[in-house]
């Protein structure tokens, strides 16, 4: 069996971050700690060049319509560089776009360098972006990203059942009348929740309604105006609308209150990811609430758990997201 830090720590009794940064000859470690280490590390037939030495956090960027805007990323990233750190690695951040010149060599470097762990956040990842990944040649795990094509190891958040929660929370205060904020840029998590809401609308018999469902922009620039545009020439509303995130939900908000609708006395609106200016809009977002920083953590502790699980199937771990109400939505009374 492969001989890696966490055995080399168990059998030392030293933290995982002690043994790391001795092999790595890192200043900070006593010499006799270190010497101990090294010792036991040679003893038990440790090879550097099999072990991750530290974690690149590799972005990736298709149009920056979902990441350059939303604050959801930033908390994902400080997820894996806090549990990185805590289990004695470094950790490196790049963004990798494909309209670079260049991304074919950069992507070359990243997956052949055996001595990283790759968490590689796939939010903008479409199904023809994954093929070059499935290929690479070093530890990979895929963060908040699908393929229906490829097997990766993933942590993904239970985006069907989360949109399942907030539309049947709309239901139990009332609405039938349930509308779709659709973003028009349509990442897999998209998908999935466009899937749990038409899942309960049919479950529950409620109509969908073509005019019911709005593809706007997904930036809160993009979603005001293409939600004001939508006001302009609608003659009918629903009584609440279910929002791919809450950067949709935000930006029709905007529109919704400049066009003279008052939410939620006219029309109730639910979000998705829990970004923090959500609590802060006029009025505060009900939204389903994602752990971003677990979604970080669980990468990485499942990335350097892959070499104690050698031909192992894939594995998807799906960190579940949390409704919290605040102020967007109205009960509705039945007579």
């Amino acid at each position: 069996m492969k001989v890696n830090i966490r055995k080399i720590s168990e059998k030392t009794g030293f933290s995982m971050s002690t043994v790391s940064n001795a092999l790595n000859r890192k200043k900070g470690v006593n010499r006799n700690t270190a010497e101990k280490i090294l010792k036991a590390a040679e003893e038990m037939g440790y090879r550097a060049e099999e072990e991750i030495t530290k974690i690149r956090f590799v972005i990736f960027r298709k149009n920056g319509m979902i990441i350059d805007e939303s604050s959801f990323h930033p908390a994902v990233i400080e997820g894996v560089e806090r549990q990185a750190k805590l289990m004695g690695y470094e950790t490196v951040f790049c963004y990798v776009d494909v309209c670079d010149p260049d991304y074919e060599e950069q992507l070359l470097d990243i997956l052949t360098d055996m001595q990283s762990g790759v968490v590689l956040l796939g939010t903008e990842m479409l199904e023809e972006d994954y093929e070059p990944y499935a290929a690479a040649k070093n530890r990979i795990i895929l963060l908040d990203g699908r393929s229906d094509r490829y097997a990766f190891d993933s942590v993904l958040i239970n985006d069907w059942e989360a949109a399942q929660e907030a539309v049947e929370y709309l239901a139990g205060k009332g609405h039938e009348k349930i509308g779709y904020l659709r973003g028009e840029f349509r990442i897999q998590a998209f998908r999935s929740r466009e899937l749990g809401y038409y899942q309960v609308m049919n479950q529950c018999g409620f109509p969908v309604k073509s005019e019911y469902i709005v593809t706007v922009g997904t930036r809160i620039e993009t979603a005001y105006q293409k939600m004001k545009e939508f006001l302009a020439r609608t003659k009918e509303l629903p009584t609440a609308f279910f929002a791919d995130n809450d950067v949709i939900a935000i930006g029709c908000m905007r529109a919704m209150k400049e066009c003279g609708y008052d939410v939620p006395g006219d029309i109730s609106v639910i979000g998705f990811d829990d970004v923090a200016y959500g609590m802060v809009s006029d009025p505060p977002l009900s939204t389903m609430h994602v752990y971003k920083q677990e979604l970080g953590a669980r990468a990485v502790r499942e990335l350097l758990s892959m070499a104690e699980k050698d031909g192992r199937a894939k594995v998807k771990i799906q960190v579940c997201a949390e409704f919290v109400e605040r102020g967007s939505v109205k009960e509705i009374k039945k007579i």
